[in-house]
């Protein structure tokens, strides 16, 4: 099995004993609901499941004071009025005579997943654990939060298995500011919290959650010289917290479950897919199940589903991630090679309405639930329509089998399209008339047409070398005739867009590899290969990526043709974050020249696994970073996704790595779910 899903059920013993409305929504059913959720969903079936130990106190004193330890210990004798007494003396808190039990659980999780992974048992995991730990302190509770289970998890990493790079990455609606204050001076961890600030009305209400705080000492501005990809992170670790979920009373976000499936796949494409999330926040019962599922199916490797509604980032997003950006340019050298970013006007959205709290039973507590219920019966149905299906990938191809070794369950298809479907598409060019190209060519559309049908999620054809291009035209128009309504089509190499091809909107094409950087129009775009591993994540992250999930397309075509110069790792990250999208509906074609590795290494990370990296990493040459702003200029007016891309592509890769970021968002609106 893949994912270790870690849980006990003595953590659902700590309970509120005594009136408290701040803190009574901490509450036992956040983890009974969620597992609930898992079993009908049959996602815990699926997974390796662990048993939660408790951590020792020496394994909590790599966080921990002794004496905090020692008081903690001390909880499980006091009386009720005591416990009361005790939990007063913290911001948020409450205490039980079962609460050292379930944070020395909760902290035991954490580490029985780190250790799970690290020693490859599974590949990753979630440990679903209450109480929470990241806004906990070396020596005093916080925000719900005894022990800080990713914090001891990461500091268990670097000590018990010799990590020297770790990536932290938590998306709770509230700033982890636990996490924070234990790893500020230390250079070998990266922490990125994106969470609401509200110019610091937004608890826990701190100047140091704002975007200028950049860490101190040895992790101030340290410079790493190499990318995150570079960075190389050897283990990532979520804080995942779903209180910025639609519906939460907490986060008062609209941040929808899958929302959380992509990010967790866009993180998987680090440290070779060794990801731990560790369960933080989320306190509306059935949007915190939803979200929980849509971490471990994209864990398991299953297809997110594909995003709803408008993509175009809200205006105080855009400023936070400014402000961001101004914060860093110092110390990161991507961001001064990027030039200046316009300034935007400051939101007229006053902090009133910004952080005024909504109350139970009122009319805009009542909207948001029915805003809420209608967003997860959505969930359900989209569920109920793409239901994960019989195969998640199969391979159409001819001339490689001989040295091809394909993960057990991608399906190796012996079929190809009826012989009249297939001449009739052949007529279209001349090409396609002999024999060797017109088997290739019913093999792929006897692949294509099991992912437009609904039978296979992904897949791989070879075409011969003189039919590739015929053979793409051919594709385009059979998904376009045959159940697409929007094809994004990837075409890498010495491949021309069809003459005729219709610019109505339904195919958004993107050449890499063009001669220069142009963009006829908005669904028509093309930019020169990158000549650097900087400039191919660049180009990715920054253009390729925010145009696919602008356009929100039904299947993603990935043509990989002649002279297409791409390495297969930047072939496999390619077609990795291309899966995104379009709900894991890729058909990458190669020409059967390409090696049997090349196809081995696609067909896994279509089935979920984590590309290979990168290599050797060098920076984005001048010429590649001018073909991508002139595009971004060219296009932004139309593909919104750009101006998010403009603020923030250079810091998922960037070439002198900054300790920290910490996004806070600074309006309900401004995440985009």
């Amino acid at each position: 099995m893949r994912t270790a899903l870690v849980y006990h059920e003595d953590m659902t013993a700590a309970q509120l004993l005594w009136e408290d409305p701040e803190c009574e929504i901490e509450r036992p059913e956040r983890l009974t609901a969620a597992l609930e959720r898992l079993r009908q969903w049959g996602l815990e079936q699926r997974c390796l499941q662990l048993a939660a130990r408790e951590a020792s106190e020496a394994e909590l004193g790599l966080v921990h004071s002794p004496e905090y330890v020692s008081l903690l210990r001390g909880t499980q004798t006091l009386s009720t009025r005591e416990l009361q007494a005790l939990s007063g003396q913290y911001d948020a808190v409450y205490f039980h005579p079962s609460t050292f039990h379930c944070a020395r659980l909760a902290a035991g999780a954490a580490l029985q997943l780190v250790d799970a992974v690290l020693t490859g048992a599974v590949h990753n995991g979630l440990a679903l654990v209450r109480p929470p730990g990241h806004h906990s302190q070396r020596a005093a509770a916080n925000g719900f939060c005894v022990f800080n289970n990713v914090a001891i998890a990461a500091k268990h990493a670097k000590q018990r298995h010799g990590l020297h790079r770790i990536l932290i990455v938590d998306w709770d609606v509230h700033h982890g500011q636990g996490i924070q204050y234990i790893f500020e001076d230390d250079p070998s961890v990266l922490y990125f919290s994106w969470h609401r600030y509200e110019h610091g009305h937004f608890w826990p209400y701190l100047r140091e959650s704002d975007a200028d705080a950049v860490g101190q000492g040895q992790g101030r501005g340290f410079t790493v010289n190499l990318p995150w990809n570079q960075f190389d992170p050897e283990l990532v670790l979520i804080s995942a917290g779903f209180d910025s979920a639609i519906g939460d009373p907490e986060g008062q976000m609209r941040a929808t479950p899958e929302c959380f499936s992509h990010l967790t796949q866009l993180l998987q494409v680090l440290a070779g897919g060794r990801v731990c999330a560790v369960l933080e926040g989320g306190y509306h019962l059935e949007s915190l199940s939803q979200s929980v599922c849509m971490v471990v199916k994209a864990l398991l490797g299953d297809p997110a589903l594909p995003l709803s509604g408008p993509m175009e980032p809200h205006h105080s997003a855009l400023e936070s991630i400014q402000s961001v950006r101004a914060a860093q340019n110092p110390h990161w050298k991507s961001l001064r090679q990027q030039g200046s970013t316009p300034i935007l006007n400051p939101s007229t959205y006053s902090l009133e309405q910004r952080a005024s709290p909504v109350s139970p039973g009122g009319p805009k507590f009542k909207a948001a639930e029915a805003q809420a219920s209608a967003a997860l019966s959505s969930l359900l149905d989209q569920l109920h329509l793409n239901p994960t299906l019989p195969v998640r990938t199969a391979v159409a191809l001819t001339a490689l089998d001989a040295a091809l070794v394909l993960p057990a369950d991608v399906l190796r298809q012996e079929g190809s399209a009826p012989q009249e479907e297939t001449r009739a598409w052949a007529r279209l060019h001349e090409a396609l008339a002999q024999d060797k190209a017109l088997t290739a060519l019913g093999k792929v559309l006897h692949l294509l047409n099991g992912i437009l049908d609904g039978q296979v999620s992904s897949g791989i054809a070879a075409t011969p070398e003189p039919a590739a291009a015929p053979t793409l035209d051919v594709v385009i128009r059979r998904s376009l005739s045959h159940g697409a309504r929007r094809l994004l089509c990837v075409a890498v190499g010495q491949l021309d867009r069809p003459a005729d091809l219709a610019d109505d909107g339904r195919n958004l094409w993107l050449n890499i590899r063009g001669k220069e950087a142009a963009a006829p129009s908005m669904f028509q775009v093309s930019v020169p290969l990158p000549g650097t591993t900087g400039g191919f994540v660049n180009c990715v992250l920054a253009l390729v990526l925010p145009l696919a999930y602008g356009f929100q397309p039904d299947l993603v075509l990935v043509a990989l043709g002649p002279a297409h110069g791409l390495q297969a790792p930047q072939a496999a990250l390619l077609a990795s974050l291309l899966r995104g999208p379009a709900g894991g509906r890729v058909l990458v074609l190669l020409e059967q020249g390409s090696t049997s590795q090349l196809a081995g290494i696609l067909a896994r990370v279509l089935q979920g696994e984590a590309p290979p990296g990168l290599g050797p990493f060098s920076m984005a040459s001048p010429e590649d970073t001018q073909a991508l702003i002139y595009l971004r200029g060219q296009l932004e007016a139309e593909w919104k996704m750009l101006q998010v891309a403009e603020r923030l592509h250079q810091f998922a890769f960037p070439p002198a790595t900054q300790k920290r970021s910490s996004l806070s968002a600074s309006s309900p609106t401004s995440v985009v779910s």
